[in-house]
């Protein structure tokens, strides 16, 4: 089992760190990755992470995309959109790909709704943008973590941690999940909502 956490311009570390944690505790093996291949990209909190690789979209694993960060809603939505045409073709090839599993966390939904990838998906996204990922042809669903089958989003910045732990639960089984809740001091909070 492999991850590949996607970032661009922006992305909000804690939304990408959190989960890439999680499942590398979980025994599976993760990467900081970008559509256009290794390089250093700015977070949108001042600083940056370097990504080792460029996406593969077709590996199986987990695709998993962060939200964005900045000091308003506006620049938030800025720069998910300005995201959203260069996960476009990477992340709409990942979905369609068999064994691969796209997670978001926060905002990331937004973006892939915004590149047309999820019409007519169930996704969540952090509360203040429920209404937009639903104008986008999204079921949008308050929920902590929404499993729809190959794609699973997580609500707020903080449910990336959630979201690891859900995703350690369905790869590697409940015994490891639980072994990482213990490890990170971290209780998963909130029912999965899921289409089965």
């Amino acid at each position: 089992m492999f991850a590949q956490v996607v970032l661009f311009d922006g992305f909000d570390p804690l939304d990408a760190i959190g989960p890439y944690e999680t499942v590398l505790a979980g025994g599976i093996q993760a990467e900081l990755v970008t559509v256009e291949g290794p390089r250093e990209v700015p977070s949108g909190v001042g600083f940056s992470l370097g990504a080792t690789a460029a996406l593969d979209p077709e590996r199986a694993g987990i695709v998993l995309v962060p939200g964005a960060a900045g000091t308003s809603n506006d620049e938030i939505l800025a720069l998910l959109s300005k995201a959203a045409p260069t996960l476009a073709g990477p992340v709409g090839r990942a979905l369609g790909a068999d064994g691969v599993t796209v997670a978001t966390v926060c905002g990331g939904s937004l973006a892939l709704a915004m590149a047309g990838l999820l019409a007519g998906r169930t996704a969540t996204t952090n509360h203040l943008g429920l209404e937009a990922l639903a104008s986008l042809g999204v079921t949008a669903v308050p929920a902590r973590v929404v499993d729809d089958g190959d794609l699973v989003t997580a609500a707020g910045v903080t449910s990336g941690i959630d979201l690891g732990l859900y995703l350690v639960e369905r790869e590697v089984g409940a015994r490891k999940a639980v072994e990482v809740e213990r490890l990170l001091a971290h209780e998963r909070r909130g029912t999965v909502w899921s289409a089965a």
